[in-house]
């Protein structure tokens, strides 16, 4: 088989399987013009190689969220009320625990979570804006400024994901989802407690972004395969919509206690 490296094309493209032809004369025989197509040749692409790499995330992550935002618009527009916030929600849940768990990658199936996702949050977004208006946008904003912010104290070094970082984040998620659980019998605490909890809802999911940055250039530079990146763009996106979460929760406590 021709192999789409130019290198390798030479060494196994000339009829002998599995060496490299070798003419002792060949040294003399190469000309200019064939050392200068060699070098002006392009870098392997991640097509052309298989791998991940960052181009394949940010592409990945701009489709899922495109995704988002379109069935987001429509579920805003629409306003069906509970019953598609429950069937965004429980579709997005059965959905992320397929992708986080299944071993092969699925592209349609990260793309059906975004668009639940979509659904539910463009629901839920309505519902909060019905009571608090113009709080969506603020959640936004802020949402984006928390992402642009920690993805500039990761590439600066500002923040270094370590071992006892990571198990740090992990333990505190642990406790995090104990207490939600917690939450969903008893209620969200109110006054100054539920809103420390709340601050540190946003402050958790932030730090989140860190590990997701952490683990997407480490994938680059293990040479994930190429389909990695729809895993890369799933965690980065259920990480955002977390953080989105917990901003829109935030806010409206504190617009509550205006």
């Amino acid at each position: 088989m021709q192999s789409s490296n130019p290198v390798l094309g030479r060494a196994f493209g000339n009829g002998k399987r599995g060496y490299a032809a070798f003419d002792p004369s060949s040294t003399t025989q190469a000309d200019s013009s064939q050392l200068e197509d060699l070098y002006n040749a392009p870098a392997a692409s991640s097509l052309r190689m298989g791998r991940m790499t960052i181009d394949d995330v940010v592409t990945r992550t701009g489709i899922l969220f495109a995704v988002l935002v379109v069935t987001g618009a429509g579920a805003w527009t629409l306003n069906f009320g509970g019953g598609a916030l429950m069937v965004g929600l429980l579709g997005g849940f059965v959905l992320a625990m397929v992708n986080s768990f299944s071993k092969t990658v699925r592209p349609a199936l990260v793309i059906a979570y975004a668009a639940f996702q979509g659904v539910a949050l463009g629901t839920l977004s309505h519902i909060y804006n019905d009571a608090f208006p113009g709080i969506v946008s603020q959640a936004v904003i802020a949402t984006l400024c928390a992402f642009a912010g920690m993805l500039f104290a990761y590439r600066s070094g500002r923040i270094r994901v370590t071992p006892k970082f990571t198990r740090v984040m992990l333990g505190s998620l642990i406790g995090y989802l104990i207490l939600s659980v917690v939450t969903i019998f008893t209620g969200f605490p109110a006054g100054g407690l539920g809103l420390l909890i709340a601050v540190a809802g946003v402050g958790l999911a932030s730090f989140f972004l860190v590990l997701d940055f952490d683990q997407i250039e480490k994938g680059i530079a293990a040479g994930a395969p190429e389909q990695e990146s729809w895993r890369a763009s799933f965690g980065l996106m259920v990480t955002v919509v977390w953080l989105y979460l917990e901003v829109l929760r935030l806010l409206s406590i504190l617009r509550s206690n205006d």
